[in-house]
């Protein structure tokens, strides 16, 4: 099916469906094809005004249209929010970003085996994301080729073999631009406290992310080599990475992760229960 015919619901209408349903309509997905359940007048009036899109408050028949069902709500809140969506969308296909509820609990309040769960980030929102995915065994080939279509304008995707993969997932790339705008901070911070104005600060700590990471991106080489050559022992590269390895900064970066990577699961776990 061409995605110009298909016909999307979303529920949850907050800052990852906008990024999706944005994409969607700039590839040629019209608007009269998307729908939203969102809950939030505001979110509705937001939607309507900045994309030309319908959202009701509630789920009802009209969802008995959609092809997909893209579940863009808290994991707190999909247990209850998937009580009154079975009923009307049991032939969809349902693909989910919600992080760390499962399959099995998405396929089990759905009554459907045709679940595909995604962890993406918020980079979407500009276009730049990375988005992992992972399809239950319910889920056909068309369906796959479908959830890569919707998700192509919010950035980069790939597929994991695993569902308990995509913890990980959320901990490195999920979760892992707030710890970019961690170091931005940093970076920024210590360049005001070393005489520069904070506006010149931002753009250089901002340029250098931005740069170092294309690099990374098309050099071809691995990250270890890349940071060799630009190290020469002695210099002012050299002195700052011995710091940082004299304080722990990479062992401790690499616990905070897998941290991140046990809430993750924690989640599944709390949220996913009958």
């Amino acid at each position: 099916m061409a995605l110009q015919d298909t016909r999307i619901a979303f529920i949850g209408g907050g800052n990852m469906a906008t990024a999706i349903i944005g994409g969607l309509l700039r590839q040629g997905l019209p608007a009269a094809h998307v729908q939203v359940v969102e809950p939030w007048s505001e979110a509705r009036a937001r939607l309507a005004r900045d994309l030309g899109v319908k959202s009701d408050a509630a789920a009802g028949p009209a969802l008995g249209r959609a092809q997909l069902v893209v579940w863009a709500v808290k994991p707190q809140a999909f247990r209850e929010a998937a009580q009154p969506v079975a009923a009307h969308a049991a032939a969809a296909l349902h693909l989910s970003v919600a992080a760390g509820i499962r399959s099995d609990s998405i396929a089990r309040w759905l009554a459907s085996e045709r679940v595909v769960r995604c962890m993406p980030n918020t980079p979407a929102l500009v276009g730049r994301g990375m988005t992992a995915l992972f399809a239950r065994p319910g889920v056909a080939d068309p369906d796959r080729a479908l959830a890569e279509q919707v998700l192509a304008p919010t950035g980069a995707t790939l597929w994991v073999d695993q569902e308990a993969q995509l913890d990980a997932v959320t901990a490195l790339s999920g979760s892992g631009p707030a710890y970019v705008f961690y170091f931005i901070e940093a970076m920024a911070k210590a360049g005001e406290e070393m005489g520069l104005p904070p506006a010149k600060a931002l753009q250089l700590a901002i340029g250098t992310f931005t740069g170092a990471a294309e690099l990374a991106r098309t050099a071809g080489d691995p990250p270890q080599v890349l940071r060799e050559r630009v190290t020469s022992k002695g210099g002012t590269t050299y002195a700052a990475l011995t710091s940082m390895e004299q304080a722990g900064v990479a062992r401790h970066f690499v616990a905070a992760m897998h941290a991140a990577c046990r809430r993750a699961a924690e989640l599944g776990d709390e949220f996913g229960r009958d």
